[in-house]
């Protein structure tokens, strides 16, 4: 895979992601309890014998550099790399990222100095294990100019994706970015042609672009030159190219889930505890999820009650209940709590004993969760202070509330308690 350059495109501002990215690129948002979301594209890449890897941002980047900095160090006589590309403005290009396509364009001029012959282009949102060996693989046997990756998908979804249709031979003959109503309805066609089976087929009649491509080199190139102001790649590059250039489909088969929502990301993450067997599951030795190394002490459990949950590094549990639940680096989480179904992200850090013990005295919240505090349905970013008798349970069942200045909001019905935030004793949220 020496003749392949990964790009990962680390996304916007991440709206939808917010508050988690409020102080953190999209790529840098932690994920179950140990890694951050970027960890799994370029496992993915490292895994495939991928190692040129530049990863695209523009928001919020310092974290996310700190990271790969930290965690991608190959050896000296090797080729390998993973660099973070920030966007910058230049006389020639004085706008920031506008897109997908337009990240890649303003980064152009250095990935054409790399002998390569396919560029790798996937997302930093995305939660799935897979080889792009044989992915490039398809697409040098099908004598393709682009490869999509996709898999078949359910109506209630659909809209939120790049939609295509396929002839016999995989080669995509039209596509369509987030259809909605009629356009939707058009799209409809029997997935069955993916290899799934008639029932599959049935509930997911739609194929779904997974925003994974790999491109020739020149195709790119001159993709990009012939369209200066074409700026993403779902919404016009590829609709534009279906014509002109052989797109083929590569259906995935596996799990897949695109975490970019609060939602999404909450259920994703909770997931990873199911029983018997997570949809996703980081135990794989032939195909780890690399991260960064913290020489973390083991977490210390206090006779503590936990079910189905996932429990970090370096915690410390005092006689609390747990369940369904999973819990970052670093978590503390004191005496006659009681928390379900919730993300705990952890801290950077840990607060010394002399003086979380001198800030009680002075009425200040210690790091972690107070004692006798109920958390139910719930993500607490990092290093936030939760008071004693604190109840975040949502009660009023609000779907969508925006209180940063009171340290949290609601969004889809859960509670996002902000990075840093103090909650005091005895607050009901």
């Amino acid at each position: 895979m020496k003749n392949v350059l990964s790009i990962i495109l680390g996304g916007g501002a991440g709206t939808r992601l917010y508050p988690l990215t409020k102080l953190r690129a999209k790529p840098a948002v932690p994920l179950a309890g140990k890694y951050r979301l970027i960890d799994i594209p370029i496992s993915n890449c490292i895994n495939s014998d991928i190692e040129k890897i530049y990863v695209l941002t523009q928001f919020n980047s310092a974290s996310l550099n700190r990271h790969i900095t930290r965690a991608y160090n190959f050896p000296g006589f090797s080729e390998g790399f993973v660099e973070v590309l920030a966007a910058q403005q230049t006389k020639d290009n004085p706008e920031w990222f506008q897109g997908t396509a337009d990240a890649v364009r303003k980064y152009i001029w250095l990935f054409k100095e790399w002998d390569i012959d396919y560029y790798l282009i996937l997302s930093g949102d995305h939660l799935y294990r897979m080889d792009y060996r044989e992915f490039v693989q398809r697409h040098i046997e099908t004598k393709a100019d682009v490869t999509l990756s996709v898999l078949p998908i359910d109506e209630a979804r659909a809209s939120d994706f790049g939609l295509m249709k396929i002839n016999e031979s995989g080669r995509i003959i039209e596509f369509s970015e987030k259809p909605k109503g009629d356009d939707l309805k058009i799209m409809a066609v029997d997935t069955s042609v993916l290899g799934v089976s008639p029932e599959v087929a049935k509930e997911q009649p739609y194929i779904a672009s997974m925003g994974i491509y790999v491109f020739n080199k020149q195709v790119l190139i001159d993709l990009l030159d012939k369209s200066p102001d074409h700026t993403d790649f779902g919404k016009e590059i590829l609709p534009n190219s279906a014509k002109d250039y052989n797109l083929q489909a590569y259906p995935f088969e596996g799990y897949w889930e695109d975490i970019g929502t609060i939602k999404s990301f909450y259920e994703a993450n909770l997931a990873l505890t199911q029983q018997p067997q997570p949809p996703f599951s980081f135990y794989d030795e032939k195909a780890p999820i690399y991260t960064r190394s913290r020489y973390l002490p083991p977490s210390k459990l206090l006779d503590c009650q936990i079910t189905e949950s996932i429990v970090g590094e370096g915690c410390i549990l005092k006689q609390c209940r747990i369940d369904h639940c999973v819990l970052g680096l670093r978590s503390r989480v004191e005496a006659g709590c009681i928390i379900e179904d919730s993300l705990l992200m952890g801290a950077d850090y840990y607060e010394p004993f002399a003086e979380r013990k001198s800030g009680l005295q002075k009425g200040i919240v210690p790091l972690g969760i107070g004692a006798e505090t109920t958390i139910r349905g719930a993500i607490v970013d990092k290093n936030a202070r939760i008071g004693r008798n604190v109840q975040i349970i949502n009660k009023d069942r609000i779907e969508e509330a925006q209180r940063e200045d009171e340290g949290f909001i609601i969004r889809s019905g859960i509670v996002v308690v902000l990075k840093n935030a103090i909650i005091p004793d005895g607050t009901v949220i």
